[in-house]
């Protein structure tokens, strides 16, 4: 087969995958946390000099293996564009990174049974993250030739993912995500964060010229 076969035989493959394929969601326990982590992930990497290409339930195509749609994935060094699956094959690479979100039922079976199919698959990490009672389960291959998942535990409280360089934290009922000692923030929460301090300047700005207008005050009185 040639290179043109090759791409025809790849741009042929279906861009979706079915529900007989993948368990069905389980709404906001399910939608809410897989968004916020995929937010999170894209507004890192897209401040990151190295490129990684974050995606979400994208169709993904190991040779000989069944398509499968993670929750989430990361693949190192790969351009963000927009696609519509992931092709091993022609992109040259597996993933690297792979979070499945679920709340209890059959996704967290399928979530579970992937520990081994994901290492299987020398997929580095995997995190399986409970959307109802923000737990998360942890995985990582020792060794790049290694074929089963150790298990990770948390340190001081956080998972830590070599891959991706952060550090995972379960807080109450938030999943947080930390970059050493910052704490990383959605684009929504960033602005938040920007518009409550830039209200806070505009009051010291107002509270300046208050003091000032009372200093000029009070030495016109003395004069």
């Amino acid at each position: 087969m040639d290179e043109e076969e090759r791409a025809q035989v790849e741009a042929s493959l279906p861009n979706e995958v079915t529900w007989n394929e993948m368990p069905m969601p389980e709404g906001d326990w399910h939608t809410g946390p897989r968004t916020y982590v995929w937010n999170v992930l894209r507004r890192y990497w897209a401040q990151q000099s190295r490129r990684a290409y974050v995606s979400s339930a994208l169709p993904i195509y190991y040779p000989e293996e069944p398509r499968f749609a993670p929750d989430l994935l990361v693949v190192l060094d790969a351009e963000q564009r927009t696609r519509d699956k992931w092709v091993c094959s022609a992109e040259a690479h597996g993933l690297d990174w792979v979070m499945e979100v679920h709340a209890g039922g059959d996704r967290k079976t399928v979530a579970e049974a992937n520990v081994q199919r994901y290492a299987r698959l020398g997929i580095p990490e995997y995190f399986i993250l409970d959307g109802r009672d923000c737990t998360l389960e942890c995985y990582r291959l020792a060794t790049p030739d290694a074929r089963v998942y150790t298990r990770l535990e948390p340190q001081r409280g956080r998972y830590v993912s070599k891959v991706l360089g952060l550090e995972f934290q379960a807080e109450g009922e938030r999943l947080q995500l930390w970059t050493s000692a910052t704490p990383l923030l959605t684009y929504k929460e960033r602005v938040l964060q920007l518009e409550a301090e830039l209200q806070r300047r505009e009051g010291l700005e107002r509270r300046l010229k208050e003091l000032e207008a009372e200093l000029a005050r009070l030495k016109k009185s003395q004069g």
